[in-house]
This record gives structure tokens, sequence and C-alpha cells, in this order.
């Protein structure tokens, strides 16, 4: 894949073989990433390891991802300087410079690169970990931008390190089953002005094609209401 760079190149190198050996895959619905030109990823949050899983199976099929992640971690020493490097895009959360990770992540799908965002913001505090309500930076992008918006859901990774937990548990290898669906059928809301509602049934959309696609690799039917994390912390 064109474009990659050294610290790209350098994280898959250090990656991918130990994600190969610790984890078996069920991948379904790869052919649905187009192959080239902008696009934006939303997949659910179960663990703080599955960034690397979704990195997997986006990169495997085909893409170089490009994720949205919080500024903290690219003060790290190390880790900060590889994802810099990389090309992934620091989120400024509750400053004045919030809205920069919106126009980097406008400018990477100008430029045709593959913006990976999860549209819960967090990791889903839901009891039967089902998304949660989704924030709208992701719909925003996609009807401003025009890009095709992939849903991607993930199951798995919370069994190698469970939600809000240091709890890594790499043995016996876990089944990572990853299911991206067709993108998202945003037309009714092209040309409309970005309103809060017009955001917010275009979010929901999303969820519900990330929540359908999990139900199917999960075997289980979702909630019907999904949880808000405003309500959840009352």
């Amino acid at each position: 894949m064109r474009g990659q760079g050294f610290w790209y190149r350098l994280a898959a190198v250090l990656l991918r073989p130990p994600l190969m050996l610790l984890t078996r895959r069920d991948w379904r619905g790869g052919a649905n990433l187009p192959r080239s030109g902008g696009v934006i990823v939303c997949a659910n949050h179960l663990s703080y390891v599955d960034p690397l899983t979704c990195a997997h199976f986006v990169h495997d099929n085909g893409r170089l991802p490009r994720f949205l992640a919080k500024v903290e971690l690219f003060r790290l020493p190390l880790a900060g300087r590889v994802l810099a490097g990389a090309g992934q895009i620091p989120v400024y959360r509750g400053s004045t410079d919030a809205a920069v990770a919106f126009r980097d992540a406008m400018a990477a799908t100008a430029r045709g690169e593959c913006v990976v965002i999860y549209p819960e913001g967090t990791v889903t505090r839901d009891p039967g970990l089902w998304p949660m309500v989704g924030k709208t930076g992701a719909a925003r992008i996609a009807l401003a931008t025009g890009v095709p918006v992939v849903p991607v859901a993930q199951w798995g990774p919370q069994q190698m390190l469970p939600p809000y937990t240091k709890k890594l548990r790499l043995l016996p290898r876990t089944t990572i089953r990853m299911s991206a669906g067709a993108p998202v059928d945003l037309s009714e809301f092209a040309g409309r002005p970005l309103s809060a509602g017009v955001l917010r049934s275009a979010t929901e959309r999303i969820m519900a094609a990330i929540t359908a696609e999990l139900e199917t690799i999960r075997g289980e039917t979702a909630p019907e209401t999904r949880l808000g994390l405003r309500r959840h912390s009352a």
C-alpha cells in the first residue's frame, strides 16, 4: 500500500505478527471497504485493545487506517511519535482546539484516506456491550464531504482486555469477529443544512447499521433502547 511511511511500516511490523499469533480471525464483509478514495469507517468500541484489532482488519483489507485518538496518547514519548508519524489524528477534548480533529479528518478524507471513528467516543458502558448513542462528528464529516460511511462491528477484543480493566488475557487465543457492512445510506440528508436534527438522525442511522452488523456476528438481538452516557451517569 502506498503512503505508509516509515512509522506506519514500523507499527505494522511490530503489531501484526503478535496479532496473527495471539488471535483467530472471523472476518466478514471486507469487500465493502472501498479500495481507494476517501471513506469513514465507523466501529463499535468494546475494549482499549480493539483499535489494534480494528486496524488489523482494515489494513489487511487494503486500506491504511487513520484513527482519531485522544491527544494525551500523542504526548507519550514513543507511542506519541509513532502515532504522529503514522498519520493518526489527535482529538483535543473539551478545549478550544476540539475543532482541529474535525478539520484534520475532513482533510484526510479529501486526500482519499480511510478515517476510522468510534462514534460512541469511548468504550461502551452498556451492560450487554451493545453500542451506545453516538456522537455526531462522523455524520458531520460524511455529510460535509460526501464520502461513504462503512459500518464495522467487532466482537472478541473484550475477551482479551475487558472494558475499563487492565487484566490482559492473551491465552487461550481469542477469536476476533469483524464484520463490515455496506455503506450507510445517508442520501436523504444530502444537501440539507447540518442542523442538530439532521446530524442526530444521520448518526442514529450509522449506529443502527453498526448494531445490525454486531447482532449478526453475536447471534443476538440488541436492546430496543440505546444507552446514552448522560442517562447512564445520572
